[in-house]
């Protein structure tokens, strides 16, 4: 099933609904990075995460960065996630392996640590990005984003998110974030049916690899309550944006003197991408080049 986005409202729009398929961008990320079992986990449900935070936002270049930071051996998460589709990131410690927890499944919660902090940081595409930072509740992802939505944008949020990975690679990843809106904040009724809904269900994953589709699964949960799906399906992808081009503008940062350092030693310049693995080199051609430039600069 190709990765997309669907959205919906249900309720009489008290309701927003999202779900997103990542399965193919999550096993990208995979490769990419050569990641564990358990740290494919934890950056498949923050991509799925990051994808649909953004999906509420309005301007074609907004954005939302998730950084994860908590005391477990996996280190930091980071995330970078568009209104456009397009999702990258990376773990600090991408080869960590852990048993899995005590119900048989990743062990998400102690590879990330259950004390540190989640910062999420939107930025509307008008200059001037907001951020928030909360607690971490579990280290389960999941569960922080829900206590992100609910005390920082004060939404009550229901959210469901799932990496099913294997000696083949990811099988299944994605997630569903259920958000009840303002005009029907106060309905209680409303709220314990959504909350006890979303308990029934034994996880995300399970109705993916069951053949369920994003529509299905809204239709399941929602088909009642006055369902109403966009008819657009967004496609979303693994993409990140680094290129040669800035790679070198980065070197020029360097300065003269260990550029020159560089060429005197013979060295080329490797520089990795951590957002996505890419690694760039530069010979001493390329070097002598931003040499001479950063020359011509100081002296104009």
């Amino acid at each position: 099933m190709v990765d997309q986005l669907v959205r919906a409202t249900a309720a009489d729009g008290g309701i927003r609904a999202v779900g997103v398929i990542t399965t193919r961008l999550a096993e990208e990320a995979r490769q990419r990075h050569q990641l564990s079992y358990v740290a494919t986990a934890a950056l498949g449900r923050t991509m799925s995460a990051g994808l649909l935070l953004a999906s509420s936002m309005k301007r074609s270049d907004a954005r939302v960065n998730i950084r994860v930071r908590g005391n477990g051996p996996l280190g930091g998460i980071l995330v970078d996630a568009g209104l456009d589709g397009t999702v990258r990131g990376y773990v600090d410690n991408p080869d960590i392996e852990l048993p899995p927890n005590s119900i048989g499944k990743l062990d998400v919660g102690r590879a990330v640590g259950h004390e540190g902090f989640l910062y999420v940081v939107r930025d509307m595409g008008y200059g001037y990005p907001y951020s928030s930072t909360v607690e971490l509740v579990s280290g389960e992802i999941g569960d922080d984003i829900t206590h992100y939505l609910v005390s920082s944008e004060q939404t009550p949020s229901a959210l469901m998110l799932g990496v099913f990975v294997s000696a083949e690679g990811v099988t299944a990843s994605g997630g569903l974030l259920l958000q009840v809106l303002p005009k029907a904040a106060r309905d209680e009724a409303l709220i314990e049916t959504l909350e006890s809904r979303v308990a029934a269900l034994k996880g995300f994953t399970p109705l993916l690899r069951a053949g369920k589709t994003l529509p299905q699964i809204l239709d399941d949960l929602l088909g009642d309550m006055e369902l109403d799906i966009l008819p657009e399906t967004q496609l979303v992808r693994f993409y990140c944006g680094c290129s040669f081009n800035r790679v070198l503008g980065a070197l020029k940062i360097l300065g003269q003197a260990e550029l020159q350092d560089m060429l005197n030693e013979g060295e080329d310049a490797e520089v990795t991408c951590h957002f996505c693995g890419e690694v760039y080199k530069a010979n001493s051609d390329q070097l002598e080049q931003l040499l001479q430039e950063l020359r011509a600069e100081s002296s104009s």
